[in-house]
């Protein structure tokens, strides 16, 4: 047996020599990448189109023991300190440190970046808009909890685009310096995990004083401070602010995801998996929503969201968001907007940009 083991870790050793090798060839060839693209005045240094080509032929290739995430996750972070070699990116996101927004910047991005932490989502794009940030990470959905009305808000007025999503499966842990879960008074929280993770509270905590703060890291923080609290947060607040884990993935929905959007100011070419979205403004009169909808029906499109938010403009007027599968270069969705401009009184191509891989 121990013979066995030697020859196996002797194998191990050899692969991850070679393995290191061919790491190394790839950053030396993203250096020369990257002094061409300086030679001929390239200002392009980050792709979305061209990382989300790679990640799926990355899953396309995969044969297993590791899953398809986990090997994607893996070819993240080889891309990531490879494209740091040119310029570290600066990404701002909707802090503190330690949020789920946090943590859906680094899976897009991988780690080797400088993460901006921002207090509120117009801060995040305010830091894109004036160039301090690269890109910027902010949550438009959760599949329990719905629509995250101020993101949707803020495109009706910025110029950004949408240059790519993040889906992120949302793991809620109870974390604290105490022990025992008998030791916890209080808990504090952001109010839609509280509201996620009701079921397991009531059974569980049901004496505990509940407390609604603006964000999981904040509630992280907290409990790192008091004594007898605990915090509803994840896996990176939790290692941020030293915390014990008494209670693991303790959401109501196991399915629990939430839908984050990068944005920043370049457009994105296609990726030929891509996603567009649109805010449409039309008034309201009789027909108007089928008006709005025929075109992208009749060009055989599909539809993936909508949204309704009040436009400003008037008492019971109001835009929509909607998210349709296709590129803004493709043929299809060129007629679909040439309709669209014709039924509708405003279009806007908020960005195309790749489908959440994984």
């Amino acid at each position: 047996m121990s013979n066995k083991l030697s020859n196996l870790r002797d194998k191990i050793d050899s692969l991850d020599e070679q393995i290191q090798d061919l790491i190394t060839q790839r950053a030396k060839i993203a250096e020369e990448v990257a002094q061409t693209k300086q030679a001929s005045d390239n200002k392009t240094f980050y792709r979305a189109e061209r990382e989300s080509e790679v990640l799926r032929r990355v899953m396309e290739r995969n044969k297993g023991p590791l899953s398809n995430e986990e090997m994607a996750r893996l070819f993240r972070e080889i891309m990531s300190a490879c494209l740091a070699l040119e310029r570290v990116m600066r990404i701002a996101f909707l802090g503190p440190e330690g949020t789920f927004t946090q943590a859906a910047a680094l899976k897009h991005f991988g780690h080797s970046v400088n993460t901006l932490p921002q207090a509120t989502i117009s801060d995040v794009f305010r830091e894109v808009e004036s160039g301090t940030a690269s890109y910027g990470v902010v949550p438009v959905e959760n599949s329990t909890e719905g629509v995250i009305n101020h993101t949707l808000d803020e495109f009706m007025s910025s110029s950004l685009n949408i240059c790519g999503e993040v889906d992120l499966r949302i793991h809620h842990h109870l974390l604290s310096q105490c022990s025992e879960l008998n030791q916890i008074k209080k808990i504090y929280s952001h109010r839609q995990s509280l509201a996620q993770c009701r079921k397991w509270i009531d059974l569980h905590m049901s004496d505990c004083e509940l407390i609604d703060v603006n964000s999981n890291a904040e509630a992280a923080r907290r409990a790192a401070e008091e004594e007898d609290v605990a915090a509803i947060a994840g896996d990176v607040a939790g290692e941020i602010y030293h915390l014990n884990i008494l209670a693991r993935n303790i959401e109501d929905e196991p399915d629990n995801t939430t839908r984050f959007l990068v944005i920043g100011s370049r457009e994105t070419p296609p990726s030929g998996m891509d996603k567009t979205s649109l805010l449409i403004y039309t008034e309201n009169k009789s027909g108007a929503l089928y008006s709005m909808l025929e075109p992208i029906a009749n060009n055989k499109l599909s539809m993936t969201r909508i949204e309704s938010r009040p436009s400003r403009k008037g008492m019971w007027n109001y835009v929509f968001f909607i998210d349709i599968h296709g590129h803004v270069e493709e043929q299809s969705v060129k007629q679909a907007l040439l309709e669209l401009h014709q039924s509708t009184n405003i279009v806007k191509v908020l960005g195309s940009y790749p489908r959440a891989v994984l």
